[in-house]
């Protein structure tokens, strides 16, 4: 029985909205935007950073229906951009704030349109360079936006990029281009308008670790992180004239999962590899008792979210397993912290559980981390179990606070969360494990780490849920139908249930990489039957269990008759089943009202099942 000493965390404190989150620094490094909600809404807010912290707090834009998920300065300090969608279809359009007359504008004004940002630079501060997939929905040509005037000029017919890479000018120097095996070739060139040439080619062994990032400042090199010629992806800065590699920072197991760079050299300064946690690796001594300070500053892990255009001041974040992501100002030149805001303050009032790495070995002998959330105050043995399963499935688990693993813990479960293989950030051999392994070996890693937590005493094997999203979705559907007896019930949000149609409905933005879906995940024109056998809906017959089932009507990724399919099968054959439809939603819920509803549906259904708590 779950301690009723530790007192229940509300819904609305894990999944409403955040009180103030994804703080953006202004370039003179004296202004704050932010997102919080205003009339229960996320819009955009403004403030004064001051010593005291930020003042003169006012609302900037006025959305009053799905709200507004980030913004980001331009450099001319006077603009602040940000982008919305209808109804989750994620066909994105710019907007701007101009902070001087307050006035707002749609600068992508085009229906069934995907706009984004490509590039700007402190050093072309009155424009941006801006995709749109307009001409062809499959690939986003190149814009130069005024943000004076408004007006967009095309500069770039997209010859087959997936992305445009410019320099500091904001010259177009280079572009990734899938390949016809799944890879991508990174090309340059010398000017604009000249000549493309090849600099990197990465196979689809390399395509998910590869990633340019900048043009150093003098123009003759890239900055990269890349696993060619290597098993994790690298540090690597490639000289454009000759291609010779220089590694700057690696690590043999871990990816390279973010890089600081000085803003006016671009010289990388620190590299930053997710391990069981964060680790850092300095590269440049300037910043060493910048990062020392810091990290003494709060036991969290750091993340540098942004600096102003003169490098003096930093926007930091520390994100910790058990308590809020905490916001400060670092001011360099003083070596002294300004505290901005914690993003759920509300969470301090409650007793949150730790986030505690683990690991096993599959049972083909391959080394599977993943992370455990154990009820707070509560032996650890025969607890109710819930696997949770991260989408994608090329991301990872990251440690840090998880509002659904505090849910799940909060509640008497024991929360287990797996970087199956095919996941990122453990070098390419790992990821490249789970090529062709959807519903295969990704899923009895899954399982695998089910039965180790049933042998160490942890969980209780008669009483464990799978619950997730996406690709965890997928898993939690194959876990009903080819493991029917495992689990005691199982929750699919948004997940596919036919990997042929999942496949043949992709987005068109996603179809230049199409190959990598062919490779990673299967051919509907070659392997129809291997795809059929893998999909859920294959055997939705055999499904036992209980399932609650919750899709958005507008998801453009895993469209709603993946979710439709699978429920007409339990209908037919009366199988136990609950399915949430919300019509103004799309790959994911981001109203807070729909995403309570559903939580509050599952928490319901869970206790039904697993016996946990539930909050009224």
């Amino acid at each position: 029985m779950t301690n009723e000493s530790v007192p229940l965390v509300p819904r609305e404190v894990l999944f409403g909205n955040p009180e103030r989150t994804s703080p953006s620094l202004s370039p003179d490094g004296e202004r704050l935007a932010w997102i919080a909600p205003d009339e229960g809404v996320l819009n955009v807010w403004l403030g004064t950073i001051t010593p005291e912290g930020v003042t003169d707090q006012r609302v900037m834009t006025h959305d009053r229906d799905r709200g507004i998920r980030g913004a980001m300065w331009a450099h001319d300090n006077r603009h602040l951009l940000y982008v919305q969608d209808a109804g989750g279809d994620e066909n994105w359009r710019l907007h701007d704030i101009d902070l001087e007359t307050g006035e707002s504008r749609d600068l992508t004004p085009f229906e069934g349109v995907q706009a984004r940002v490509e590039e700007a630079s402190k050093h072309v501060p009155g424009r941006i360079l801006v995709g749109l997939n307009q001409a062809n929905p499959q690939l986003h040509d190149l814009y130069s936006l005024d943000l004076t005037t408004g007006e967009l000029e095309k500069i770039e017919d997209n010859p087959g990029f997936v992305s445009f890479l410019a320099d500091t000018e904001l010259r177009v120097r280079g572009g990734v281009a899938a390949t016809p095996d799944g890879g991508i070739a990174v090309v340059v060139r010398d000017s604009d308008g000249g000549e493309w040439r090849p600099l990197l080619e990465a196979g689809l062994e390399d395509a998910l670790t590869t990633d340019p990032l900048a043009f150093t400042r003098d123009g003759t090199g890239l900055l990269a992180i890349s696993s060619v010629d290597a098993n994790a992806g690298r540090l690597v800065k490639i000289a454009l004239a000759t291609g010779e590699v220089t590694v700057i920072a690696e690590d043999d197991q871990y990816d390279v999962a973010w890089a600081h760079v000085h803003p006016d050299t671009l010289e990388p300064q620190l590299a930053v590899f997710n391990k069981d946690r964060a680790s850092f690796e300095v590269l440049d001594p300037a910043i060493a008792g910048d990062i020392d300070a810091l990290r003494a500053i709060d036991p969290g892990d750091l993340g540098i979210l942004g600096e102003s255009d003169d490098d003096s001041t930093w926007l930091v974040s520390f994100t910790n397993d058990n308590g809020p992501v905490r916001y400060y100002v670092w001011h360099r030149p003083t070596q002294q912290s300004t505290f901005l805001f914690e993003h759920r303050p509300a969470l301090t009032q409650y007793k949150l559980a730790s986030m505690e790495p683990f690991s096993y070995k599959a049972r083909d002998g391959l080394e599977i981390h993943g992370y455990l959330t154990f009820p707070p105050d509560e032996p650890r043995e025969q607890l109710p179990t819930v696997l949770l399963v991260h989408g994608g499935p090329w991301v990872r688990t990251t440690w840090g606070l998880e509002p659904e693993a505090q849910w799940f813990a909060n509640r008497g479960y024991l929360c287990v969360e797996v970087n199956y293989r095919g996941s990122t950030g453990y070098g390419k051999d790992f990821l490249n494990a789970g090529n062709r392994e959807w519903g295969g070996k990704m899923q009895t890693d899954l399982i695998d780490a089910v039965d180790w937590a049933v042998d160490q005493g942890f969980a209780d094997g008669d009483r464990v849920a799978i619950y997730g999203g996406s690709y965890g979705g997928y898993a939690a559907l194959c876990g009903a139908a080819f493991t029917p007896t495992l689990f005691r019930c199982a929750v699919d949000i948004v997940g596919p249930s036919n990997l042929k149609t999942l496949v043949e409905s992709v987005p068109p933005y996603w179809e230049p990489m199409i190959a990598q879906f062919h490779t990673r995940v299967g051919n509907p024109a070659t392997d129809e039957e291997f795809m059929w056998e893998r999909s859920p809906l294959s055997r939705a017959d055999a499904i036992r269990i209980p399932m609650l089932i919750a899709q958005g009507a507008n998801d453009p990724r895993v469209k709603q008759a993946e979710s439709e399919q699978i429920v007409a099968a339990l209908q037919e054959h009366d199988i136990d089943h609950d399915y949430m439809l919300f019509e103004d939603e799309g790959h994911g819920f981001v109203k807070p009202e729909n995403r309570l509803r559903f939580y509050a549906a599952a928490e319901r259904f869970l206790a039904r099942h697993l016996g946990g708590r539930f909050e009224e």
